[in-house]
């Protein structure tokens, strides 16, 4: 399967709208921070109005650092599609790198929230068998505007690197068949199991 958005072996971003999204949800924080923390102890005396407006010129110091951070991270993430493996790399101060075999993929979730709606972008999360954070994505595609047709190219691409024909429907992978010998591993370890609860009984 050939996509005009997402070429094999070339990188992409995501959208310029993830900057916007970033920084929206930053803002709103904030925002609530104010509202249900800062008011509240203003309107109660913990706190005098002069230190209350020194929070907020901090706050708004914090609103534009955290803007040109959110370039910088923008800057820095790039994609790249591979006939058998997905490669990523991003971060401003610590750099991340990861490579996500396709044939390791379990899962491919579209998700888009409330802020991202109006932006036109949704994220992509991939899940991977033997990840360490359970229920938690390997890695998240965020701000991409092609999401839908990105899962089916990625799903194609599980599809193919674990046997199949490249055809069905459906956001979950099939995972891939045990082999004979992992097979004989678990015979091994259930007749253990069974020989332990005899034993007990």
């Amino acid at each position: 399967m050939k996509s005009e958005q997402f070429p094999l072996d070339t990188p992409f971003k995501p959208s310029r709208a993830i900057i916007t999204w970033f920084t929206t949800n930053y803002v709103l924080l904030m925002a609530f921070i104010i509202v249900v923390i800062l008011l509240p102890l203003v309107y109660y005396g913990e706190i005098s109005w002069d230190s209350f407006n020194l929070v907020l010129v901090i706050i708004a110091i914090s609103i534009v650092l955290f803007a040109i951070w959110a370039r910088l991270y923008y800057d820095s993430m790039w994609y790249e599609l591979h006939d058998d493996e997905m490669r990523w790399k991003r971060g401003v101060i610590f750099r991340r790198t990861g490579i996500v075999p396709y044939n390791r993929v379990t899962n491919i979730d579209v998700k888009q929230g409330p802020v991202m709606r109006p932006l036109s972008i949704s994220t992509v999360s991939i899940q991977t068998a033997g990840y360490s954070g359970k229920g938690v994505p390997e890695i998240s595609i965020e701000g991409i505007v092609h999401a839908e047709e990105l899962r089916e190219l990625l799903r194609t691409m599980v599809r193919v690197c674990s046997g199949g024909d490249g055809t069905g429907s459906g956001g979950t992978v099939a995972p891939q068949a045990m082999k004979p010998a992992d097979l004989q591993e678990v015979l091994v370890e259930m007749r253990a199991i069974r020989a332990l609860l005899e034993e007990k009984l």
